[in-house]
């Protein structure tokens, strides 16, 4: 039992060394992407601000309506850059935090609701006049990990960090890790691109064997 135990342990070990790297990386990229889009459609897009302002929650509300439009504008594309490069990244993404926030006090929350089941009627991607709360309610979700443990080891501010002496050490992952990542990953996705999905899996395998082979 303890030998089951034990094995479990290691493999646990290995995969919080591949998370390290690879898992803080998908979710800034997937939101850098949106929040660029977004950040975008309002810098090439007419202000519309105005017609909602008065729902903007204190003190946002105070703010004029150019100004408002500018810095969520340039907050969206910025953020969204320093998240793909992983610099700063607990502030761009505490950033984006509050602008999303806002989104929905603002444009996504329903309008009136007596009861959780009404709330619970928002959380969709469509608006049929109950709120569409889901999407953004996914990206604070999405952002919350990056508030709390940063843009991971591949990221700049990993890099500041280790010459700044501050980079906590983390388990590497090893062969035997990034091979099992690999493969599994690569089973899933061979179901939508089998030729890539295929090769990810014989990349795992290939991991996988050193891997077993320099442990004995």
């Amino acid at each position: 039992m303890n030998a089951v135990i034990n094995r479990w342990q290691s493999l646990n070990e290995r995969l919080d060394g591949v998370g390290s790297w690879l898992a803080p990386l998908g979710l800034r990229l997937i939101l850098a992407w949106e929040f660029w889009e977004a950040g975008i459609e309002k810098l090439r897009g007419e202000n519309w601000f105005a017609h909602v302002m008065e729902k903007f929650p204190f003190p946002f509300n105070l703010a004029p309506v150019e100004l408002s439009w500018f810095l969520a504008t340039w907050t969206e594309l910025l953020a969204a850059i320093a998240l793909l490069l992983g610099l700063a990244t607990r502030l761009s993404a505490s950033a984006l935090f509050v602008l999303t926030i806002v989104a929905i006090a603002t444009v996504h929350w329903p309008a009136d609701w007596g009861s959780l089941s009404e709330l619970w009627q928002g959380y969709a991607i469509t608006d049929k006049g109950q709120g569409n709360y889901k999407l953004p309610l996914l990206y604070l979700v999405m952002l919350l990990p990056l508030i709390l443990q940063g843009g991971g080891r591949l990221s700049i501010d990993a890099v500041l960090g280790a010459r700044l002496g501050l980079l906590r050490d983390a388990p590497a992952g090893g062969l035997l890790g990034w091979g099992l990542f690999l493969a599994v990953l690569g089973a899933a996705l061979g179901i939508l691109l089998p030729l890539f999905g295929g090769l990810m899996v014989l990349a795992g395998a290939t991991l996988l064997v050193g891997g077993w082979w320099l442990k004995h």
